[in-house]
């Protein structure tokens, strides 16, 4: 499956401005992670991409991931970005485990994504000038951004042998090459 017709897929199954977003956020910061640990960018920015396309339809577990399976398998997506996005819901975890690169990368960025975006959201200058800094703090305070979790934040930083600080910096990063994108660019 090339970008375009995943692109195509994610707006077939998903009309929510948000996810969309959150879908173009999580493939920059997937591209971003194959960039930085010699894997195939393209395969790792459609597994980020593609990675909620069934949300809206199938938010509840197990079917959330599994119904997107099950179309993907359909559509003759490579099994291993169907395993990935498997793997980034704990509920699959005894079949696809967190033992791949890719998937692996998408766990941890999954989460981190989505708070980066929303504390940029709440900034003057949205994604310019943050720091892993200003995005820790933001952690520390449980009413913000209340649904991520913390500790898979953590733990995604973990899983890619990163600092929490480098991870953070390697979202930020990413995320700034599409802050058009992502209606975070300053005008």
């Amino acid at each position: 499956m090339n970008r375009d017709t995943a692109w195509t897929l994610l707006n077939e199954f998903t009309k929510s401005e948000s996810l969309i977003k959150h879908a173009l956020a999580v493939e920059a910061s997937m591209r971003g992670a194959a960039g930085r640990l010699g894997a195939d960018p393209d395969q790792w920015a459609l597994t980020g991409l593609l990675h909620d396309f069934d949300y809206e339809r199938w938010p509840n577990p197990p079917d959330h991931t599994r119904e997107g399976a099950r179309i993907l398998r359909e559509r003759g997506v490579d099994e291993e970005i169907i395993g990935a996005i498997l793997s980034h819901a704990e509920w699959n975890h005894a079949d696809y485990p967190l033992d791949r690169p890719i998937r692996r990368a998408l766990f941890a960025v999954d989460e981190l994504s989505g708070f980066v975006t929303a504390v940029a959201y709440v900034r003057p200058d949205r994604l310019r000038g943050m720091t892993a800094g200003s995005v820790k703090k933001k952690m520390k305070q449980k009413s913000f951004a209340a649904a991520v979790s913390r500790q898979d934040i953590t733990r995604g930083a973990e899983l890619l042998d990163r600092s929490l600080d480098d991870h953070i910096g390697d979202v930020i990063a990413s995320l700034l090459t599409i802050e058009t994108e992502l209606g975070l660019a300053i005008p």
